[in-house]
């Protein structure tokens, strides 16, 4: 649905008057006025160098709406920037890798007078308008148009610990954003796509918030229809691992016989592309592109990871096979090729609680791994399968450690969880909702890595909300 929300505040801005008007709702439609003395009614913007910055209070999803009533000249050219943060939305395009890749964010132009016109299909909480003309505006209002999943849940978080409930929340409205538009993105900034594998932690989310949904059925036939076999999802083979992961989850979960006997020839036509990705010795292919998440690309753990998500998605195949009556032979050849060789974790906390979900098992020492340096080494995608690993041990420690990682995105300014984060980025960072100081460091602009270096990186990854799932199944104080 949509919604259209008026600016919390105005966080700067140069050469502009009756700011105070701009938090008065005044309807949604153009007027003329002629009368110049009610045009104090009106934000107003003057000459080159006028510009404002507003705060939308969270994270949306969507563009500005701007109501206009009267233009010097009748007409104004206008530079509008959005941002996940205040260092983004002052960024010009590359500066710390400020893009517009995957939805213009950053672009210059015209505005009329007595206009209503709606700009911009990103995602953001501020916006930066810049005059680029000696004229002068007088906005009627600038509302954020936000586009957002709507949906009576069937469960929140009713316990009394206010971090867990803000977290729950926070998960909540990543998700909601995420899947507002009728298929489940991965992000609404950036990768405003379907990815497979990223697809699992929000599934999670969804289906643990709301139930069975139509766009979680809708967004896995897409990927079907995307990738016909021999084609793997996304070009990546795990994705299409997850693909099975999930559909197994989904049965599972909602016992949807008619939705998933339309996909049992797909699994069956997959599982037979599977069994060419191992050898008979258990040697993973590794000339096809293949992903756990990308704290462990390219390190010592992530063939190992990927042969726990292979063995993951073999569990759930088998146990979809049984449920149908269907032969089991071939994922029982797969499952014994990939055991031929041990699932030996060496550090990566994601992989290890992986392997528990593959197999069942986890030693001592693989859990003094995944506690050690607490939240340091968490990933956002894998979040679920950490603290649930650590939970069978420890649920406690598990919420406690929750509270930790996802709270410090909280306590940065968070209102969506984030692509990535790690604990490390706090040490002299500021919030995402202030302008850094002087000596410190942008937790936004300065960090990140691989395909999400500095303002690239998204603040609403749909992969982050797993957390959800973990809540409704541990928390219950």
């Amino acid at each position: 649905m949509k919604e259209y929300l008026l600016p919390t505040r105005v966080v700067d801005g140069a050469k502009m008057d009756y700011t105070e008007t701009l938090f008065r709702a005044k309807g949604l439609y153009a007027t003329i006025n002629y009368n110049e003395d009610e045009w104090k009614e009106y934000f107003k913007l003057e000459g080159v160098g006028a510009y404002v910055i507003l705060d939308f209070g969270k994270e949306m999803h969507g563009g500005i709406r701007m109501i206009t009533n009267w233009i010097y000249y009748g007409n104004c050219r206008v530079r509008i920037r959005f941002g996940e943060s205040l260092g983004e939305v002052n960024s010009n395009i590359k500066e710390k890798n400020a893009t517009n890749d995957h939805g213009p964010r950053d672009f210059e132009t015209l505005i009329c007078a007595y206009a209503d016109v709606t700009v911009g299909q990103t995602g953001f909480r501020f916006v930066r308008i810049d005059l680029l003309e000696e004229k002068y505006i007088y906005f009627k209002n600038i509302y954020c148009q936000n586009i957002i999943y709507k949906r009576k849940p069937i469960y929140t978080y009713q316990g009394k610990d206010e971090r867990i409930k803000a977290i729950f929340e926070v998960a909540k409205r990543t998700v909601d954003l995420c899947a507002s538009d009728g298929y489940i993105w991965d992000g609404i900034k950036r990768d405003r796509l379907l990815w497979v594998g990223d697809l699992a932690p929000e599934v999670m989310a969804l289906s643990s918030i709301y139930g069975r949904l139509s766009v979680v059925e809708r967004s896995l036939d897409l990927a079907k229809k995307l990738a016909p076999v021999p084609k793997f999802m996304n070009d990546i083979y795990t994705y299409s691992m997850w693909w099975v992961i999930i559909l197994a989850d989904h049965y599972k979960e909602f016992k949807c016989d008619a939705y998933v006997k339309k996909h049992l020839g797909y699994l069956t036509d997959l599982l037979n592309l599977f069994d060419t990705l191992v050898d008979e010795n258990g040697d993973l292919n590794r000339e096809i592109r293949y992903l756990v998440d990308w704290p462990t690309k390219d390190s010592a753990d992530e063939l190992v990871g990927v042969r726990a998500i292979f063995l993951m998605a073999i569990n759930g195949a088998t146990e979809l096979l049984n449920a149908f009556g269907l032969s089991t032979e071939k994922v029982m050849k797969i499952k014994a090729k990939l055991l031929k060789q041990p699932i030996a974790v060496q550090e990566k906390k994601q992989v290890i609680a992986l392997k528990y979900f593959a197999t069942g098992e986890l030693t001592d020492e693989e859990y003094a791994k995944l506690i050690d340096g607490r939240a340091k080494g968490f990933s956002t995608f894998m979040s679920y399968y950490v603290l649930t690993a650590i939970a069978s041990r420890d649920e406690r420690l598990a919420i406690e450690l929750m509270k930790e990682y996802y709270g410090a995105m909280l306590d940065r300014g968070a209102t969506t969880f984030w692509e990535d984060f790690h604990m490390e980025w706090l040490d002299g960072s500021g919030r995402i909702d202030e302008l850094p100081k002087a000596g410190e460091k942008d937790i936004h602009g300065d960090y990140g890595a691989h395909c999400y270096v500095g303002f690239r990186h998204s603040l609403c990854h749909g992969w982050s909300a797993g957390v959800a799932k973990f809540i409704k199944e541990h928390c219950h104080e």
